[in-house]
């Protein structure tokens, strides 16, 4: 889920008292690299509860963490720490959907109608590439959901969701863009479609295809494809909501949840160090060949900023970066890097909901890549 954080702002003051940070602290052997740490205090001391980053370049690996592990203790928050990696997800689901057109298993044109018959009222008309360039119109499920503040959203903390109940819940609604390809409009659904056009492509799941194709090979062992596992594996920070009570707007511990809620558009969990080498690699042409690495890099609208599962942006220096960034509710992260790999850039946060965060971590993201 993306951007969620928009409609999660303005907790109360208690709140806001009980989530102030420690003391930041560094992890590298080396002195605050171009303010770095300073911009992730800012961070913490605004918007959330805890935060953490992971810069790789030619001068080696500085990582940096502020504020708390978890609300009420002093405890800092674990620099190789596991987290909720939300629509970055959807850049691991493009990436095996690209294996598979390059393996002639499917293609980029093929029709949602074709791989699921009557699934989607209109799947005759969408296709492959507009599901992962958000272009096909299909409504996102999310909007059907309780979502924080309200309470009923904690009722369904360990709920299982099936894709296949989600995408029902979802084109239940007219479609958000019509005709498909004729307009951008963020779908959560549209990866769920993917990861059933996997399976159906496989005959595994597409979790499975993720670990066999990109997590073994490069060893990304912070991360993982939890399926219905509530729990995140191994150090991490707490995960916050913000819920409205009788009393006002309080941040409730959301890091134990049943990930199905965000299925194969935003399920995966994972660590700074693991997702920068995966943009590496994939940045590199090692994951997918060089012509669909282009057609990720190609938006899907004109002036768009969101290829097939890749987003980018234009630092303030003009460095144009690579990846893309996730809102799993309880956690939020950017992993970003440079087109010539020789920089690799990922924070990822637990917010709280004081205030909206995009524009620090755009500064940021300035500073890394640019300083």
């Amino acid at each position: 889920m993306k951007r969620v954080h928009r409609v999660l702002m303005a907790v109360t003051t208690a709140v806001a008292v009980l989530a102030a940070p420690t003391a930041a602290l560094a992890v590298s052997g080396e002195p605050d690299r171009a303010g770095l740490q300073s911009g992730l205090d800012e961070i913490t001391a605004e918007s959330a509860v805890g935060a953490l980053m992971e810069v790789r370049d030619v001068d080696g690996v500085w990582r940096g963490t502020s504020g708390v592990s978890e609300l009420g203790t002093t405890r800092a928050v674990p620099a190789h720490g596991r987290f909720r990696m939300g629509s970055i997800t959807k850049t691991f689901l493009a990436t095996v959907t690209l294996q598979l057109v390059a393996k002639g298993r499917l293609h980029l044109d093929d029709k949602v109608g074709t791989w699921l018959p009557g699934v989607v009222p209109n799947g005759h008309r969408i296709t492959v590439r507009q599901l992962l360039d958000h272009t096909s119109g299909v409504p996102d499920y999310r909007r059907t959901l309780p979502m924080p503040p309200t309470p009923e959203f904690l009722d369904n903390r360990l709920r299982t969701w099936s894709a296949a109940e989600l995408i029902q819940r979802a084109v239940a609604n007219p479609p958000t863009v019509e005709p498909p390809d004729s307009g951008y409009a963020y779908s959560n659904t549209g990866y769920l479609l993917l990861g059933k056009i996997i399976e159906k492509a496989t005959g595994r799941p597409y979790g499975k295809e993720i670990e066999r194709r990109i997590i073994r090979p490069l060893r990304l062992r912070g991360t993982s494809v939890p399926g219905t596992f509530p729990r995140l594996r191994g150090p991490h920070p707490h995960g916050y909501v913000p819920v409205q009570r009788a009393s006002g707007r309080h941040l409730v511990d959301f890091t134990v949840m049943n990930p199905s809620l965000f299925g194969a558009g935003g399920e995966m969990t994972s660590t700074t160090s693991d997702l920068n080498r995966f943009m590496a690699a994939l940045l590199d042409g090692r994951l997918v060949p060089g012509h669909l690495l282009d057609e990720m890099k190609t938006p899907g609208v004109k002036d768009g900023t969101y290829g097939l599962g890749l987003r980018w942006q234009d630092t303030a220096c003009g460095v144009r970066v690579y990846g893309n960034d996730g809102d799993a509710l309880a956690y939020q992260a950017w992993s970003f890097t440079t087109e010539d790999r020789r920089r690799q850039v990922t924070i990822a946060l637990t917010p709280d909901f004081r205030g909206d965060p995009d524009d620090a971590v755009d500064a940021l993201l300035d500073k890394a890549f640019c300083d």
